[in-house]
């Protein structure tokens, strides 16, 4: 069974890459929110980033992965 913290969408160091569809609804904190578990890496527009491995944030919180990155360019 997946952690819940791993789900935590404010992990610290998380990549800049990483959606939830949480982010794009407007509302109030509810402290009683529950995580959906629903990311995706915004390279790939998948479930898995660009080094084939999960897009969550207990995955997407590690500076070691090749994709990690901090911020994103925008054009």
């Amino acid at each position: 069974m997946v952690e819940l913290h791993n789900l935590d969408p404010n992990r610290p160091n998380l990549c800049a890459a990483l959606r939830t569809k949480n982010m794009f609804v407007w509302s109030e904190n509810d402290p009683h929110h529950t995580h959906t578990g629903v990311f995706w890496c915004l390279y790939t527009q998948g479930p898995l980033g660009p080094d084939g491995q999960l897009a969550e944030p207990g995955n997407c919180d590690a500076s070691e992965r090749n994709c990690h990155c901090q911020e994103i360019a925008v054009a």
